[in-house]
């Protein structure tokens, strides 16, 4: 195996699973944060790529992939997974990382540069910002936490490639069902596939939606601005505005941006136009 395979405790007492890659060097590591509903293994290529020099780490939050589900719903909430990330950092002795965040994964590591930006070398914000446009919002809501099962990974790949196609324009039938490795997982008890997460996170985004205003995050996303910042869009998502991409390069004039064609909400980070500039941005990551 490429990787190993870990836990380690949460302040609650849940074991969350992460996954460890490459040695260690004279350069700081990477910490993949992946989106909302996803997990550890969407980086598995990414991680790859860059283990060669530095570890790599992929964390999969409470209550997705094998980290342990949550009896309590509410504690799906930011503020927990951003303790949990901040656990991690100080049970492993990590004084810094280049934190690699897709969608959720972004959002936090804005929130952990709001309260203990010196664990923060760099980051990688992929398709997020400071705000969540409406229509990727509300599609979002929609499909948290709808227990949907297939019978075959085949079946579950023809659906996910029927509702997202507009996404990823590009991927053919091979492409699809790879990705649904991460996105499902058996069910031996039901004899059928089943998301690779735990289905109450839906009540708990609901919860957060109706509890009132959301937070301003924009002071967060402007504690990045000391730090070497590279944000990502898909041309096509319908999460990051161009709006907001264009007001994040104002407050930042700093932040090297890269818009993908072809691309929605979110890139694989394995397309042709982003490889070559990702290369350059974490080689400067010392």
């Amino acid at each position: 195996m490429s990787f190993s395979e870990n836990y380690y405790p949460s302040t609650d007492g849940l074991q969350l699973y992460y996954r460890e890659y490459g040695h260690a060097g004279d350069k700081c590591p990477i910490l993949c944060l992946s989106g909302l509903t996803r997990n550890s293994g969407d980086f598995h290529d990414f991680a790859m790529r860059y283990a060669k020099d530095r570890k790599v780490y992929a964390l999969d939050y409470r209550g997705r992939g094998k980290s342990d589900y949550d009896e309590d719903y509410i504690n799906y909430n930011p503020q927990a997974y951003v303790g949990d990330i901040f656990a991690f950092l100080t049970q492993k002795n990590i004084p810094q990382a280049l934190f690699v965040g897709t969608s959720l994964g972004g959002l936090l590591a804005m929130g952990l540069a709001g309260f203990a930006k010196n664990f923060i070398a760099g980051v990688i914000l992929n398709d997020v910002g400071p705000e969540i446009a409406v229509a990727g919002g509300a599609r979002i809501l929609d499909y948290v936490g709808k227990d949907i099962r297939y019978p075959t990974m085949e079946a579950a790949a023809e659906a996910q490639q029927e509702q997202y196609s507009g996404a990823y324009p590009d991927l053919n039938s091979e492409d699809w069902l790879a990705q649904c490795q991460n996105t499902f997982t058996f069910d031996e008890a039901a004899n059928n596939y089943r998301f690779n997460y735990d289905v109450n996170l839906g009540k708990a985004l609901a919860k957060q939606f109706e509890s009132g205003e959301p937070i301003d995050l924009w002071p967060f996303f402007r504690a990045l601005t000391d730090i070497p910042t590279l944000a990502i869009r898909g041309a096509l998502s319908d999460v990051l505005s161009k709006e907001v991409f264009d007001r994040m390069a104002k407050e930042n004039p700093d932040m090297i941006r890269i818009e993908l064609p072809n691309r929605g909400h979110v890139p694989l980070l394995n397309e042709p136009e982003l490889t070559d500039q990702l290369d350059k941005f974490i080689a400067g990551i010392r």
